[in-house]
């Protein structure tokens, strides 16, 4: 249901007008799969392919009261089911797919479909069919011409439809195109399905993002490893060289920014006291071996409420500051301090580890290493992370069943 919930987001935000719950998820799921979905993205019009082949009325009843738009009839049930199910769709103002799936002569049964007031027919492929002798929905195609010359409903396709098979569809005639693998198994799900869109002709509306609050983009990224979010960057963002004082935590906030030179720790006790709570303090002290933070800099920090230290020089008193638990990556461990001089900037760009830092940026750090993310893109980048994040997840899980790497990848 997660990865269904995922999936359907991205393909919605892609310029899909529809969203089908599929029968493996109803079947899995249940109705609450359909109040998920309605629930998750209310304004679209939603599908329930229930293939209902008995008790039309009551199936179609129960997928209405769920939040279904249309519910979809196997051709193959008894002409009283498909009636049932179309007056019960009626009376809640929703409609009927009827689905041809293994009808032999589908003209003279959509023939019949129209006559008994269904409102679109469902030229479709099978995936076992797919699977076992490689059929797409365009193999179809002498049947479809001689329906779309013999109905007047609209007419859906699906089994297997490409980005080159949607064209072909669409210039004979095919209204509704029902596109699974091609999307859901895409590495750009929003992408793909801007390109079917482009293909058939739908017009992508601009759906307005939501804008998190700081506190809501600080929490998302909290949930994620650094790898998840330089893939989401493309790789961008990691800093180089920066190693945590102990492992087993991660943490994410807004960075303020400290430049200082030669083991000068001034300015860097003086960031303390500016900075607000929950700030990552990162400090560019040019790589010095002079340590510029120790154990009373660790006490001072955790009395003002700041979450993390991130320092491209030296630290001391590991053992101190690892047994109070304050998380600090730096690239030195080094008892020799440096001088409070005052020397150094406040708050302003920095180069951190191979990574330009400005203050207000956020900053995300585990044990494997640490990123920054740049303000005016963090919404953006965590959106993308997360679909990292939710990807991961699908192969770990499609691994678990028994599939490959190398079949994950099409290698």
């Amino acid at each position: 249901m997660e990865d269904a919930l995922t999936i359907a987001q991205k393909a919605y935000m892609g310029g899909a007008d529809w969203l089908e719950a599929g029968t493996p998820l109803i079947k899995n799921h249940g109705m609450p799969a359909l109040r998920k979905l309605r629930q998750a993205i209310p304004e679209v019009t939603m599908v329930a392919d229930l293939k209902t082949a008995d008790t039309g009325d009551i199936e179609v009843e129960m997928a209405a009261n769920s939040g279904a738009d249309i519910v979809t009839v196997l051709a193959l049930a008894d002409d009283f089911t498909v009636k049932r199910a179309v007056n019960q769709a009626k009376a809640h103002g929703i409609k009927i797919m009827v689905d041809l799936l293994e009808v032999e002569d589908k003209v003279s049964r959509a023939k019949e479909l129209e006559k008994l007031g269904v409102d679109y027919i469902l030229i479709h492929t099978p995936i076992d069919l797919q699977k076992v002798k490689m059929e797409r929905v365009d193999s179809s195609l002498e049947e479809l011409k001689r329906i779309k010359q013999e109905v007047h409903l609209p007419i859906a396709a699906a089994g297997g439809i490409t980005p080159e098979t949607a064209s072909i569809l669409k210039r004979e005639g095919v209204e509704v195109f029902i596109v699974g693998s091609a999307i859901t198994k895409a590495k750009d799900i929003e992408a793909k399905t801007r390109e079917f869109c482009r293909i058939i002709g739908v017009k992508v509306k601009q759906k307005e993002e939501r804008k998190l609050g700081y506190r809501e983009i600080v929490e998302g990224f909290n949930a994620l490893s650094t790898p998840f979010i330089t893939d989401a960057q493309h790789r961008f963002g990691a800093m180089r060289g920066m190693n945590p004082l102990f492992k087993g935590i991660r943490v994410a906030g807004r960075a303020f920014t400290v430049k200082t030179l030669g083991g000068d720790w001034g300015k860097v006790v003086k960031a303390i006291d500016m900075a607000e709570a929950g700030d990552i303090i990162v400090v560019d002290a040019q790589a010095s071996e002079a340590a510029v933070w120790g154990e009373l800099a660790t006490r001072s920090a955790m009395a003002k409420g700041i979450k993390a230290a991130v320092i491209d020089g030296a630290v001391r008193d590991s053992d101190d500051i690892s047994e109070i638990g304050f998380p600090i990556w730096a690239r030195y461990i080094s008892p020799n301090a440096g001088e409070p001089h005052g020397h150094g900037k406040l708050q302003m760009p920095v180069a951190c580890a191979g990574q330009v830092v400005m203050s207000g940026d956020i900053i995300v750090a585990d044990e494997v290493g640490v990123v920054v993310v740049p303000r005016e893109e963090a919404q953006d980048i965590l959106t993308k992370a997360q679909e990292v994040a939710d990807k991961e997840k699908r192969y770990r899980k499609e691994i678990a069943e028994g599939r490959s790497l190398a079949e994950l990848f099409g290698l």
